[in-house]
């Protein structure tokens, strides 16, 4: 993972997996295709952003991405999420609308989620890099086994959270963390994802964050203010 510093929140749950062979070898292999001249976002030093903006004694809501923006300037660490100043995605848009149908509250007029984060909202995806224009070409490399630690770690927790799955790969996920059972103290909510592709299969009207918050005041754990920093 070259030259990422580690949070010292998630320490403890990403060290064993780091130390293993299938972690070191992603390491090689990035710093492999570094070498070879290719464009890998985000720049190191943002990997592991999401980790950075909320430790894991913090983390309210889980929402899983499948592998960073792959455009220049777009990816910066946190799923769904791009630099001030930059140009709203279309999958975010999305979710802008989502929430401006669902809370009532005006999309933000930034695409920088990091006001999620700060609050206890882990934008966590799958794969933590990605190569220029190809989009999920880091799959498959070593990231899984990851982020699949930072997902069952939460996930063991007896604090209630919140875990927000769009899309088919999202779900996949999660359904390999057995702490995501049912009948667990999580809500698991599930949903197609917010890609024009398949937002009008049901993201739309679906209502993820006033659910979430609802299910937060119960248990106690307050709420997420979703709208503008």
């Amino acid at each position: 993972m070259g030259q990422e510093q580690i949070p010292a929140s998630w320490a403890p749950v990403l060290e064993p997996v780091l130390a293993t062979p299938q972690a070191r070898r992603l390491g090689g292999w990035l710093a492999a295709e570094e070498q070879a001249g290719k464009t890998i976002y985000p720049p190191r030093g943002q990997r592991l952003a999401a980790l950075d903006f909320t430790p894991h004694d913090e983390v309210r809501v889980v929402i899983l991405g499948q592998d960073p923006y792959h455009g220049p300037g777009q990816a910066h660490g946190l799923a769904f999420s791009v630099p001030e100043g930059v140009a709203l995605p279309p999958s975010l848009r999305n979710i802008y609308k989502e929430l401006a149908d669902d809370l009532g509250v005006a999309p933000p007029a930034t695409g920088s989620l990091e006001h999620w984060a700060r609050q206890g909202v882990l934008l966590l995806n799958n794969s933590l890099t990605v190569e220029q224009a190809q989009a999920g070409s880091h799959a498959g490399k070593g990231w899984d086994a990851i982020t699949d630690a930072v997902v069952a770690a939460v996930a063991r927790s007896d604090r209630p959270t919140a875990f927000i799955l769009w899309g088919g790969h999202a779900q996949g996920k999660a359904a390999r963390i057995d702490a995501l059972r049912e009948d667990g103290p999580h809500l698991v909510l599930r949903s197609p994802h917010p890609s024009p592709l398949s937002a009008h299969r049901g993201f739309f009207g679906s209502k993820p964050f006033s659910r979430t918050n609802a299910f937060l005041e119960a248990h106690g754990r307050g709420t997420i203010d979703w709208g503008a920093p």
